[in-house]
């Protein structure tokens, strides 16, 4: 059988530091009440509609009338979300410029709001454009680890499961890929994958 021949990226902590943390030490100076504004207000169950395609006007207004001493802060996290993102994960910028110099075919599923994405995608554009196609949970409202996002990520790149490498940090969206066949990586580090990668034959 035939091993594979692209590689699918998640993006969020694979190929960018991302947390609110690095957005909102700008604006709290205390760290226990960051803390506490992390833990409590911006949550991740929060976040994650955006991720599942609500727009950040009804999100945001819904956490406002519950902390309205927070408005300001909360009102924040639309405009300026780039700030979120903490640089490079380091390695996998040049992996990926390795992966297109070789003519590996290169695509993405990530957890992201359709509102967020296309101002992040811009930033960043020189990474992105080696990319033949990026799924975005918040467009199509599907999130991983959810079967369906997978299963129209590989109808939409021409892949079959066992034709792609897929990379990611949380285990169960790597779970999920594997379920169907696909070769599933949970990242850690560059080097590994980089290790990973050389081993189904898509770099040297």
């Amino acid at each position: 059988m035939a091993g594979p021949t692209a590689v699918v990226f998640d993006i969020g902590n694979v190929l960018f530091h991302w947390h609110p943390r690095f957005l909102y030490e700008r604006l709290i100076g205390d760290d226990r009440a960051l803390a506490a504004f992390l833990r409590d207000v911006v949550t991740t169950q929060w976040h994650f509609q955006h991720d599942a395609g609500r727009a950040f006007a009804e999100t945001s207004a819904e956490l406002t009338s519950r902390f309205p001493e927070h408005a300001e802060l909360i009102a924040a996290w639309g405009p300026r979300f780039n700030e979120s993102n903490g640089g490079a994960v380091v390695g996998m910028h040049e992996i990926v410029d390795e992966l297109g110099a070789a003519g590996v075919p290169l695509f993405a599923i990530t957890n992201f709001s359709g509102e967020f994405f296309p101002p992040f995608r811009a930033e960043h554009a020189g990474l992105f454009e080696r990319f033949r196609d990026i799924v975005v949970s918040g467009d199509e409202r599907l999130v991983k680890p959810d079967p369906a996002i997978y299963r129209l990520a590989l109808a939409r790149f021409g892949l079959e499961p066992g034709e792609a490498v897929f990379v990611d940090d949380n285990a169960a969206n790597v779970a999920a890929a594997a379920a169907l066949g696909i070769d599933a990586v949970l990242f850690s580090d560059a080097a590994e994958f980089r290790a990973h990668l050389v081993g189904a034959g898509l770099l040297q």
